[in-house]
């Protein structure tokens, strides 16, 4: 290429943003690390430390955690007192980095961009063969890393925001309503509303069967076993069980092959009054619209997870995990639903509701 044709402003901005990103790539597996060696829970609410006190706490080498902590302190997320040489977690980073029940803690995120790379090869594959990755195909990385990446924003928002948004949901779910959570994964949201709601009987179908086993085990360390079954099945082959008031696809549906035809199960597995509730992450309809850095991550998820399961069914559809408000109520409506709106919205997703 000419060098002569080449912005030379341009370029270096384009050589900053590249290096920017490389720097919070290699910073996210700092993140990763320090969150599995406890150096973050070592670190909250204890103010100033030097490296040798939080390599004491958290038993670890004093030199990589020096090293370490300069990363940390580099992108952000640690503080440095230049005066005392200390660093120190402060309330808002200890809220994202070392408190595992927080909505905002982000560690676990890792966990899905290390399968991704793990699972690069398979991708280059597809992309020449124009054939699908299953979702059981992939690393063992992703099933725990997307279930705990997912269940703590679930548990902040799910029973007190979403589901009162919903048509005269919670009552029904106070008095005792059937619920069928499809895509159910590792059984995080199927158990969150088990809990809140004791009265109702709930079940969670999915067709991989290592996040079933997991899911049966979390239904009992959290002691809703007798009011929660969980079973492998394909999304348009569950039982009716005599019709549902909830059935919920929590980031689910977009993955599918044959979203109308599980859909179309969807509308005859509903009780007469019941409601399907989709969430699904935060999309425009409009593509450029979603050219921002949220977007991006989803994008970058749905071309190697979400699309690449989609084509792995030979389906009718590859929606993608940008597929948007305006494409999800077309595949609705032709699965003979009347009513479909926004119940509410989050900035990381939409939360749907289908009626008859």
């Amino acid at each position: 290429m000419n060098a002569i044709n080449i912005n030379q402003d341009r370029l270096m901005a384009l050589v900053g943003m590249a290096m920017a990103e490389l720097s919070g790539a290699n910073g996210g597996v700092m993140i990763s690390v320090g969150n599995k060696l406890g150096l973050y829970k070592a670190m909250a609410g204890r103010g100033p430390m030097f490296p040798a006190d939080l390599a004491k706490r958290s038993g670890c080498a004093e030199r990589y955690v020096r090293e370490w902590l300069n990363c940390n302190a580099a992108g952000g997320y640690v503080a440095y007192h230049p005066e005392t040489q200390q660093y120190e977690l402060t309330p808002e980073q200890a809220m994202m980095l070392a408190d595992d029940t927080s909505p905002v803690f982000i560690p676990n995120a890792w966990e899905v961009t290390a399968s991704m790379w793990f699972d690069e090869a398979k991708t280059i594959e597809a992309f020449r063969t124009g054939k699908g990755i299953a979702w059981g195909d992939h690393h063992e990385r992703l099933y725990c890393g997307v279930a705990a990446f997912f269940r703590n924003g679930y548990a902040a928002s799910l029973v007190p925001d979403w589901l009162p948004a919903l048509t005269g949901m919670v009552p029904k779910l106070e008095a005792g309503a059937k619920v069928a959570d499809i895509g159910c994964g590792h059984g995080h949201s199927t158990v969150l509303m088990a809990k809140a709601f004791p009265k109702s009987r709930f079940w969670g179908f999915d067709t991989h069967a290592g996040s079933i086993a997991e899911a049966r085990e979390v239904a009992k360390r959290e002691g809703v076993a007798d009011r929660v079954t969980f079973e492998v099945v394909k999304a348009g082959e569950y039982p009716a069980n005599g019709g549902y008031d909830l059935i919920c696809f929590f980031d689910a549906l977009h993955d599918m092959g044959f979203p109308e035809a599980v859909m179309q199960h969807a509308h005859k597995s509903l009780a007469p009054d019941g409601s399907v509730m989709l969430v699904e992450p935060f999309a425009h309809d409009k593509v450029e619209d979603n050219f921002n850095p949220v977007g991006r991550l989803y994008y970058a998820g749905s071309t190697m997870l979400c699309c690449a399961h989609a084509m792995s069914e030979n389906g009718t559809h590859v929606l993608g995990a940008q597929a948007g408000e305006g494409k999800l109520s077309e595949i609705a409506k032709a699965s003979g639903f009347t009513q479909f709106r926004r119940a509410t919205e989050t900035p990381f997703n939409l939360i749907l509701e289908a009626r008859r």
